[in-house]
């Protein structure tokens, strides 16, 4: 006789097989990038698995390609994207998780609603926005882009968080003579890091993934991101497959670093204010 809750064999064996296939179908795709993107052009559909090894691809790729180029456009955009993101989502959530004021419904509600528009609705609204205020072909454009992407979501985020944490240590600073913004900088704020770490990544990863917006609001190779440059290795006039999967492998490993020092954070980040204090 099993135990209540107990799983049988037959259930055991079905768990971890379903286990394994999920993590193969999830796995598969970035290794099959990876070795494909060591392989020559005429095997590039060559289901061999070493076919012609070769680095000629990222040799390609980094010295004949504007992908130095796009990689500085991306880290400069991402960084920004990133920084601004994190103080104003922070900001943000900690103003309506601490104070009252006139319009704080309706501000709530806007960052809500703006979550439920698809990206692609917005992109000609945005465009002419842009195309108003000259912002096309310049960072500042995508920055702004990607805040409003970003912000809405992290500040909901960050407020939840931020009602996590006993107000009892906003009394105790204002106490002993903080401003409102001193206690949030000096007291709040160190609490908040696994909240600022989702913030900070969930902000690069809108910035460095994107490729809507950064294929329509910047044209000419010199001003494209790298995942607007992605697209011009693989478009109606070429199929060069090979050098895209070597620029996706370059692209990708950034992204892995940073989850890699971030990922000790995001587990408490991510479950923050599911419980309030």
């Amino acid at each position: 006789m099993r135990r209540r809750g107990e799983r049988g064999p037959l259930a055991s064996f079905g768990l971890h097989a379903g286990l394994l296939v999920a993590a193969f179908v999830a796995l598969f795709p970035p290794f099959w990038l990876l070795v494909t993107s060591f392989k020559p052009r005429q095997e590039t559909f060559s289901l061999t698995l070493f076919a012609g090894f070769t680095l000629e691809n990222y040799d390609h790729v980094i010295n004949n390609t504007a992908f130095l180029t796009w990689f500085g456009n991306s880290v400069f955009i991402v960084t920004l994207t990133t920084v601004l993101g994190v103080f104003i989502s922070s900001t943000t959530g900690y103003a309506l998780s601490r104070f009252k004021f006139p319009g704080m419904r309706s501000l709530m509600w806007t960052l809500l609603l703006t979550q439920m528009f698809p990206m692609a609705v917005l992109i000609v609204p945005l465009y002419n926005l842009m195309a108003r205020y000259g912002l096309l072909n310049q960072p500042v454009g995508l920055i702004v882009t990607y805040l409003t992407i970003a912000v809405p979501f992290c500040a909901w985020m960050m407020k939840g968080f931020f009602d996590s944490i006993p107000i009892a240590i906003d009394e105790s600073g204002r106490v002993d003579g903080l401003s409102p913004f001193g206690t949030f900088w000096r007291l709040i704020l160190p609490l908040a890091k696994p909240g600022l770490a989702v913030t900070a990544f969930y902000s690069f990863v809108t910035g460095w993934a994107e490729v809507a917006y950064a294929t329509a609001f910047m044209t000419g190779e010199r001003n494209l991101t790298l995942a607007g440059g992605l697209q011009t290795f693989v478009n109606q006039h070429t199929q060069d497959w090979h050098y895209m999967t070597a620029a996706a492998v370059l692209i990708a490993v950034p992204a892995a670093l940073v989850f890699g020092y971030a990922q000790r954070h995001l587990q408490a980040g991510l479950t923050a204010g599911a419980t309030k204090a």
